[in-house]
């Protein structure tokens, strides 16, 4: 179900705003950087640039998702957005790893910090603004099915993360003179970043693999299918799987061997209607067999 021209203009609009987000703050934390000298300063603004690129990903990736289906794609184009997902974990990666590399050189060589009450204010401006947008993502992309903008949103809590975390050194190290406090706190949130971007590439990664429907929208099926299916015997061999905002869901059902073509054909069209729904963006499929196809592992009896 390729999604309505009001939903893709507004994930079109909500990534491309990421990009202009994206550089205000990648602007903003250089400032603070130049003002301190903190390498985890540096590292926090060099991340940014990441920001910007998964932004830039993303809204590439939510445009060829929105294409509906052709004769070459006749499932559409969803799993696009599960590339930028999976492209965004590893370039969080990549982020983690220099961040650690920044941060070695710095532990080698501590650094005083400049005027770091004022490189404090700034970061923390870029920092809200960050968690604030980062929230957005996030919800925009759980509640209209959007992996890009979900792994966008993601990606940027890495970023909030980060930024508490260097704020947090650069307290300590103002406060008790121990330069190697900023490089020491840096490489501590590399590791949850690189944690971070490791679990997004692989919850991606998965999806790719045609992963089912979680447990909850598999026993709403259940459940629609026992209401829905009176005249019948059975469903069983429900498989689901989910791509971007749509859900695939497919099973057989058992019928009196007896009953004519238009009874199931009517039994089928209510159950579709009552699953597509029930949940958004499900197309459902649905085999027709005969009483002495029923089975007994896994089937839903009426």
């Amino acid at each position: 179900m390729a999604k309505t021209p009001l939903l893709q203009n507004k994930h079109l609009l909500v990534a491309a705003a990421s990009i202009g987000v994206g550089l205000a703050v990648l602007g903003i934390k250089y400032a603070a950087y130049l003002m301190t000298g903190s390498v985890a300063l540096l590292s926090d603004a060099l991340e940014s640039i990441v920001n910007v690129l998964t932004a830039i990903t993303a809204l590439i990736a939510i445009r060829v998702g929105a294409h509906p289906p052709d004769r070459r794609h006749p499932f559409g184009h969803h799993k696009a957005e599960y590339f930028s997902a999976v492209l965004e974990g590893a370039l969080i990666i990549v982020a983690a790893l220099f961040i650690f590399h920044e941060a070695y050189g710095a532990l080698l060589k501590p650094r005083a910090l400049t005027e770091p009450a004022a490189g404090l204010f700034v970061n923390g401006v870029a920092t809200a603004l960050n968690a604030g947008w980062a929230w957005l993502l996030m919800n925009r992309g759980r509640i209209w099915k959007s992996p890009a903008l979900e792994g966008d949103g993601r990606h940027l809590l890495t970023d909030v993360i980060t930024s508490v975390g260097v704020l947090a050194g650069l307290i300590l190290a103002t406060l008790t003179g121990w330069s190697i406090l900023d490089p020491l706190i840096a490489g501590a949130v590399a590791i949850n970043i690189l944690r971070m971007g490791y679990d997004l590439a692989i919850q991606s990664m998965s999806h790719l693999m045609d992963e089912a429907a979680s447990p909850n929208i598999e026993a709403r099926i259940r459940e629609a299918i026992r209401a829905n299916a009176g005249g019948a015997l059975q469903a069983h061999d429900i498989r689901t799987r989910t791509a971007g905002p749509a859900t695939f869901i497919e099973f057989h059902l058992v019928v009196p061997g007896a009953m004519t073509v238009i009874a199931a054909h009517e039994i089928c069209d209510r159950l579709e209607a009552a699953i597509e729904a029930d949940i958004k963006g499900a197309e459902v499929v649905i085999h027709v067999e005969p009483e002495h196809k029923a089975k007994h592992k896994g089937a839903v009896e009426v």
